[in-house]
């Protein structure tokens, strides 16, 4: 079995991520693999242990509260009006 491995160019074209600084935050504040140095300026990441960490994460977020949960209800509102109209 072969291994797949990912450069941070991988990543960047696979939308995992958009520069090195949000690299990073993932790395520190997310739990992101942080990859194994393969050469003295090159850093690489096994394809099963992004694979992981993206199973590990959640689906779903916190319940809404407050303005956000406001939001959310006024727009689902607006567009059970529009379809109720359109299909008049």
């Amino acid at each position: 079995m072969t291994t797949r491995w990912l450069r941070f160019s991988d990543l960047r074209a696979g939308g995992i991520v958009k520069n090195r600084v949000q690299l990073k935050r993932l790395i520190e504040k997310y739990n992101f693999p942080p990859g194994r140095m393969i050469s003295p300026n090159t850093r690489a990441w096994k394809g099963d242990e992004i694979d992981a960490y993206y199973a590990s994460c959640p689906v779903e977020g916190p319940e809404l509260r407050g303005a956000a949960k406001k939001y959310r209800d006024y727009r689902k509102a607006k567009a059970e009006n529009t379809d109720a109209t359109t299909t008049a």
